[in-house]
């Protein structure tokens, strides 16, 4: 990279604080010596114009760094957080759509053109077109669109909350079309996972999604921290837990339907190993 000097000090100046201080926020340097002297680089003038300026206010380093460095700035309204998370927002409301227009779940005149497998309700049974021939009639939306069905109002709030809160981060860090490919990439496995453990069913939601996002921040911030996919302690236990409850079948047992565990099994893995890819690039960056 083209290096730009920030500044030069003698030898006797311990930086060590400063140093550290630049890792803890991620802000990307060398130290060289020359003639007698220390000299900080970074990648850009800017940047070199940010590290002086900090250089000034906490030359020892702060111990605390994120409420001294954090510009006091309004927080954006609801406008200015559509625009800053366009794609995730996007998602929402495509998943808003399908829920008006299904009823949430209970159209199914329009609920068989988005579910896994094509079907026709004949009494009191549902039967299901086998996957190769819709697949082989151009139906390839299936493999996606079950992650935009929704059961229930209380299904589509909880997903919806979460797929905002993951989303937004995601898409701050790597930008809105990273978030739309992982988003498919994860219902694509979910969906698959879950129709090869249960079968011909019905089956749907964002929350194989939420699992692969999850599991995406999860291992990408491990391996290459950053404050966005920071997530506030005790989240990812919590989702572990859940889904380790869910398999355990009590759900089931009490009534509240049934858990595409295998979605959220396939969610999960599926982010984990994408989170490990990014997180490996960007710590090679």
């Amino acid at each position: 990279m083209s290096a730009v000097e920030v500044m030069r000090l003698p030898l006797a100046v311990d930086l060590g604080g400063f140093v550290s201080l630049l890792r803890r926020l991620n802000v990307p340097f060398r130290v060289s010596e020359e003639s007698g002297e220390q000299v900080l680089w970074v990648p850009s003038p800017q940047l070199a114009e940010e590290v002086r300026t900090l250089y000034q206010r906490f030359p020892e380093g702060d111990p605390d760094f994120a409420l001294a460095t954090e510009p006091v700035r309004r927080s954006p309204g609801f406008v200015g957080q559509l625009r800053a998370s366009w794609m995730t927002a996007a998602v929402l409301l495509v998943t808003l759509v399908v829920a008006a227009v299904t009823l949430l779940g209970n159209n199914l005149a329009t609920l068989h053109w988005l579910t896994f497998q094509e079907f026709q309700v004949e009494g009191d049974y549902a039967v299901f077109t086998p996957l190769m021939e819709s697949l082989a009639a151009g139906q390839w939306w299936r493999l996606f669109t079950p992650m935009l069905i929704h059961f229930g109002w209380l299904h589509l709030a909880m997903n919806g909350m979460w797929y905002w809160e993951l989303g937004r981060r995601i898409e701050y860090r790597q930008g809105g079309p990273m978030l739309l490919v992982l988003s498919l990439g994860f219902g694509l496995v979910s969906n698959v996972v879950q129709f090869s453990v249960s079968g011909a069913s019905l089956f749907g939601g964002l929350s194989g999604v939420l699992y692969g996002l999850l599991g995406h921040c999860w291992i990408f911030q491990l391996l290459a921290p950053t404050p966005a996919f920071r997530l506030p302690r005790g989240v990812v236990a919590m989702m572990l837990i859940w889904l380790l409850i869910c398999l355990s079948g009590v759900i089931d047992l009490l009534g509240f339907g049934s858990i595409a565990n295998g979605a959220h099994i396939g969610g999960l893995v599926a982010g984990c190993a994408t989170g490990l890819i990014g997180g490996l690039l960007a710590r090679r960056g």
